[in-house]
């Protein structure tokens, strides 16, 4: 059975699809430009917090049951940044200009090191003022 958006008449969808533009008084006028004004960039933070779980499939070989994960992980401990590992993850701390590459050398060194495909499942955290929350700020008091 196809989904109800679907089987809906083409004008109807069309419709439906305009409903968010018209909803914006600015909209039409800015889409009628081929360049829309840019927006101000946001202050980046200066600090980062991400989590990266590598699924290779399969996860390792029968002579080493987690290369792929392991090949992962000394992407990350090369890069000299502060990490923890955890059981279903690594947490990494470092400035959003550097983790944005390592997360995506991470997931790609599954793959180099024979992977046939991966999944990585990556939670991003920081903040808009200056600093922002640590790992050890987060968890300390659970820590003993």
């Amino acid at each position: 059975m196809a989904h109800p958006f679907l089987s809906l008449t083409p004008l109807l969808r069309a419709a439906l699809l305009a409903l968010p533009l018209l909803a914006h008084p600015g909209a039409q006028a800015q889409q009628a430009t081929s360049s829309p004004a840019p927006a101000a960039a946001p202050t980046p933070s200066r600090h980062m917090i991400a989590e990266i779980q590598v699924l290779p499939r399969p996860l390792g070989t029968a002579e080493d049951r987690y290369k792929f994960v392991d090949a992962a992980i000394a992407v990350i401990q090369a890069s000299g940044l502060k990490y923890e590992v955890h059981a279903m993850g690594t947490v990494i701390e470092c400035p959003p200009e550097q983790i944005w590459p390592l997360l995506q050398a991470v997931h790609q060194a599954t793959l180099e090191a024979g992977a046939e495909r991966t999944l990585s499942v990556i939670k991003v955290s920081n903040s808009a003022q200056a600093g922002g929350p640590r790992v050890s700020d987060l968890v300390g008091k659970f820590r003993r």
